[in-house]
């Protein structure tokens, strides 16, 4: 069987020890009165807002995407689960902004760990993407999009562009998500998609770091927040 190139190797022994090292970041902080933005300052604002959110704020997010892009490291199957998880946080999110949900973050916060040790686990012990997928992916992003709301709320929204800010958040939210699914295909889908190799020397070892950085905060956000 062939071997998989040395470099894709050291790739894959580093990803553990990136994602091991992750610590949590700070906080998203506006430096600006919002009632003098423009409208078009609101949006860039909010944007910007939406992708640091993501990259480089977001490890939690940051993880759960690639636990989905990783099993099936191809564009097409990763986008479809991408589109499901979309459709799902942006219900949410917008529900919890205006007001029509609430969920307390020390039960929303443990769940999105378990969403990302759910599916690391999954990509361990099943060997191709399963049709159910997609639901799972469904569910998970509604929870998701509550922490998305969480720190959303703590930010504000200004009231002459409540829609446009929350609108413009979101956006900067998927552009953070696809870079990092971007990201993903250019260092290990393009090289490794399809080989006999993939699933035991590039899924199980990295899909293992994830699964035990995930346990690590269900963990502390059960007993210790």
């Amino acid at each position: 069987m062939r071997r998989p190139p040395t470099r894709l190797l050291l790739l894959v022994a580093a990803v553990p020890l990136l994602v091991l090292g992750a610590l949590p970041a700070a906080a998203h902080v506006i430096d600006a009165d919002l009632s003098k933005l423009s409208r078009t300052e609101v949006f860039w604002t909010y944007l910007q807002l939406g992708y640091t959110h993501i990259l480089p704020l977001g490890l939690d997010h940051i993880l759960f995407v690639l636990s989905l892009y990783i099993l099936e490291p191809r564009l097409r199957p990763v986008l479809w689960q991408a589109t499901a998880f979309t459709v799902a946080h942006s219900i949410t999110l917008g529900l919890a902004m205006y007001g029509f949900v609430r969920p307390p973050s020390s039960i929303v916060e443990p769940v999105i760990a378990l969403s990302i040790l759910f599916v690391a686990i999954e990509n361990i012990v099943s060997r191709r993407l399963n049709p159910w997928r997609l639901a799972v992916v469904f569910g998970f992003g509604l929870v998701h999009g509550l922490g998305f709301a969480s720190a959303l709320t703590g930010l504000g929204l200004p009231r002459n562009a409540y829609f446009g800010s929350l609108i413009s958040f979101n956006v900067g939210v998927e552009l953070g998500q696809v870079t990092v699914i971007l990201l993903a295909w250019a260092l290990i889908g393009r090289w490794a998609a399809g080989k006999p190799w993939y699933h035991a020397r590039v899924v199980v070892p990295v899909s293992a770091a994830i699964g035990l950085v995930a346990a690590f905060w269900t963990v502390q956000r059960v007993f210790f927040t």
